[in-house]
C-alpha cells in the first residue's frame, strides 16, 4: 500500500523534518508511528498522504509513484484511496453530521441523494445511526470524532490516516475510537496512526518510532523485530 524509499522534506533554512526515510506498509496492515512532538511523524504523515511533496526520494501509494503525478493526479489519488483523521475533528459547525458526512463524497461525483444514503450507512457503522441530524456541538468529543472517521471512510478508502485520533478524548472515548479502528482493520483497511502514546500504538500491529525525522526503531506487537525497514515497490507503476 505505501513504500518510501529514502525519503526527505527540508523546509527553508536547510531543516530536515523526514531524512532520508524508507519504509513499506503492506496492504491491509495496521501500523503506529510514534515519537515525541518535533520528531518529524506530522510532516512523514503529510508524505503518506500525498499532501506534501518529497524534496528527495520517492514514494509510492497503492501503486502510484506520486512524483510522476500532476497535482489534479494527486487530488483524485487522496480522493479515492486516503481517508483522513485528525486529532482536530474538523466537522462544520450548525451542519448536521448526515450532511457533514456525505459532503466526503462531494469530489466523486456522487448525486446527492446517494451521497445522504451512503453517509447514513457509513454512521450507523461507526454507532451514530441514531444522531444523524444532531450538529457537532450536540455530540460528545468521542461522537464527533466517530463521525470524523464516517466522513473519512464514506468513500470507502482502503487506506485510513489518522493523526493523534485520541488526542483530545478522554480515556473512554479513546478507547471507543480505538476500537473502531480496529474493527476497521480487521475489515481490510489498512490503518496508519500518528501518535505519541504508546499506549495507542501497542494496539496495533507495528510500531515504527521515529525522531529527528529518522526511523530508530521498528518492531511488532508483543516485542518482536518487524522486518527490515526497506522500500520493495516498484515505481514503474506496480502495486507494492
Amino acid at each position: 500500500m505505501i513504500a518510501l524509499r529514502d525519503a526527505e522534506k527540508a523546509y527553508s533554512g536547510g531543516v530536515r523534518a523526514v531524512a532520508g526515510v524508507s519504509l513499506t506498509i503492506e496492504r491491509g496492515t495496521s501500523v503506529a508511528i510514534v515519537g515525541r512532538s518535533g520528531s518529524g511523524k506530522s510532516s512523514l504523515l503529510n508524505l503518506l498522504g500525498t499532501l506534501d511533496r518529497p524534496s528527495a526520494g520517492e514514494i509510492s501509494i497503492d501503486g502510484h509513484d506520486i512524483a510522476r503525478l500532476s497535482d489534479g493526479q494527486l487530488s483524485a489519488l487522496r480522493a479515492r484511496t486516503i481517508g483522513f483523521v485528525f486529532q482536530r475533528f474538523h466537522l462544520p459547525e450548525g451542519v448536521p453530521i448526515l450532511d457533514a458526512v456525505a459532503d466526503g463524497l462531494l469530489y466523486r461525483g456522487v448525486a446527492g441523494r446517494e451521497r445522504r444514503r451512503r453517509a447514513a450507512q457509513t454512521l450507523e457503522r461507526v454507532g451514530l445511526g441514531h444522531r444523524l441530524h444532531h450538529r457537532p456541538n450536540e455530540l460528545s468529543g468521542g461522537e464527533q470524532q466517530r463521525t470524523a472517521i464516517a466522513r473519512a471512510l464514506v468513500g470507502e478508502p482502503p487506506l485510513l490516516l489518522a493523526d493523534e485520533p485520541t488526542g483530545n478524548l478522554d480515556v473512554a472515548s479513546g478507547e471507543v475510537v480505538m476500537r473502531l479502528l480496529r474493527d476497521l482493520h480487521a475489515a481490510g483497511t489498512t490503518i496508519v496512526v500518528i501518535t505519541h502514546d504508546r499506549e495507542v500504538a501497542v494496539q496495533l500491529d507495528r510500531q515504527v518510532e521515529i525522531a529527528d525525522g529518522r526511523i530508530v526503531r521498528d518492531t511488532t506487537t508483543g516485542g518482536a523485530i518487524a522486518s527490515p525497514v526497506r522500500a520493495t515497490a516498484s515505481f514503474s507503476g506496480g502495486r507494492p
